[in-house]
């Protein structure tokens, strides 16, 4: 898989651009300022939202400026409706409450969920709200198809570790595997496995992640493994291998949208058709999760166990060995908190001018280390729609339905966190 790097130049909040404000950028040479202390998985500062997961510690005014992230839970998920998917504008950290996090439209049709990507829109990500350090995680989906439209299973963590499915509409016969470490490109980590037409079967994708080795398998069957071992790399004098807790992610993005890096356009089959079959007939591409497994291992024997509820980092190499388990709090009172202010309250009516960005977004790029880069924001998502969950369109003109999802949009939040002149909460309807 050959395509550009992007990743750092993705414009993460759509709101902050519709309102004229200016975004600032993140990486681990430019971290983030004490007023604005999170970085985000985009690479851009904020707090609330910002501070969750994705969340870089390496990147952001502190290592403790994020949230410590929910620990590995084994579970079955069942995505037979929205039941358990949150809208990432009323998540808080508190992963009791919810099992997946979600920024785009997610849609319940039998006995499945679909991640829908319509026309003017950048897609679907739904995020686990519990992270994996280490485990065997499997993805029961039909993947997107068409020109430009790309499906991913990826696992993510908050300092760029990553560990890959990848789908492109105009290969259905091919499964892409991946790996990165640090965010790091390295053109030769990929590897393809072979599967019967990807968008009208179900498959089973399976990571089984362990300290010492990466297995990918389809429906039972190994396609391909990669050992630690083999990933030393001497220069550095380190193990270029992903180590760190990492959310659960699933997908669908538009790699060929026309503002992309040609890289990714090309490699995604080519640019997007807005106009295509599944457009005309639904009014959105789609692909289909049916149920996602969990099965935790046990933390590394040189992790550091403190308590038994979150992930936190102790020192800035991002390695495994940085990792501590302990008991700190993972939910922030309101969406004007930080890792270093987890109770800072709702604002009130005020006087502020100042505009701080609470909630970062999509912009057309994919949620791993590659993506599009979108420099305007215009196609930011419109998740307000809801379909009929029986007639399988898009449904946008007609009541809500209950079950369905109804977020608020992409939020900035008018105020100043030091000087304490803060003023009313602002959602937009993009």
């Amino acid at each position: 898989m050959v395509r550009a790097w992007s990743y750092a130049a993705l414009v993460a909040l759509t709101a902050n651009v519709a309102m004229g404000t200016d975004t600032v950028k993140c990486s681990s040479g430019s971290k983030c300022p004490k007023d604005l202390p999170c970085c985000s998985q985009y690479g851009e500062c904020g707090v609330g939202a910002y501070c969750l997961g994705g969340c870089d510690p390496l990147s952001s005014n502190t290592l403790d400026s994020c949230v410590p992230a929910p620990v590995c839970k084994s579970d079955d998920y069942k995505l037979t409706s929205l039941d358990g998917i949150t809208d990432k504008t009323k998540y808080l950290g508190d992963s009791s409450k919810t099992n997946w996090v979600v920024d785009g439209q997610p849609l319940a049709y039998q006995n499945q969920v679909l991640l829908t990507m319509a026309p003017k829109t950048v897609g679907t990500v739904m995020a686990s709200s519990h992270y994996v350090w280490y485990g065997k995680i499997s993805a029961t989906m039909k993947t997107s198809r068409g020109a430009g439209v790309v499906s991913a299973f990826i696992l993510l963590s908050d300092v760029k570790d990553e560990i890959d499915y990848e789908f492109v509409g105009v290969d259905l016969q091919t499964a892409q595997t991946n790996y990165y470490f640090q965010g790091i490109t390295n053109y030769n980590n990929g590897g393809n496995i072979s599967v019967s037409d990807t968008f009208n079967n179900y498959h089973t994708y399976t990571i089984d992640w362990t300290p010492d080795s990466i297995t990918w398998s389809v429906d039972g069957k190994v396609g391909r493994v990669k050992k630690k071992a083999d990933t030393w790399n001497s220069t550095s004098n380190r193990y270029d291998y992903p180590q760190t807790p990492a959310r659960i992610q699933l997908s669908i993005w538009p790699g060929g949208l026309a503002s992309n890096n040609p890289g990714t356009i090309a490699w995604a089959g080519g640019p997007i058709n807005w106009d295509g079959p599944d457009i005309k007939t639904n009014g959105y591409y789609y692909a289909t999760v049916n149920e996602v497994t969990v099965q935790c291992y046990d933390p590394p024997s040189n992790g550091t166990k403190k308590g038994s509820t979150s992930y936190i980092y102790a020192d800035p190499s991002g390695l495994e060995s940085a990792i501590q388990i302990t008991d700190k709090n993972t939910t922030l009172r309101s969406l004007l908190g930080t890792g270093v202010n987890m109770t800072a309250e709702l604002p009130t009516k005020g006087s502020s001018t100042s505009e701080v960005a609470n909630v970062p977004g999509l912009n057309g790029g994919g949620p791993g280390l590659f993506g599009g880069y979108q420099p305007d924001g215009s196609a930011g998502n419109n998740p307000t729609k809801t379909a009929n969950p029986t007639a399988f369109n898009q449904g946008g003109s007609g009541p809500n339905k209950s079950g369905a999802i109804k977020p608020e949009g992409e939020r900035i939040l008018k105020g100043s966190l030091f000087a304490g002149l803060i003023a009313v909460v602002g959602t937009m309807i993009l």
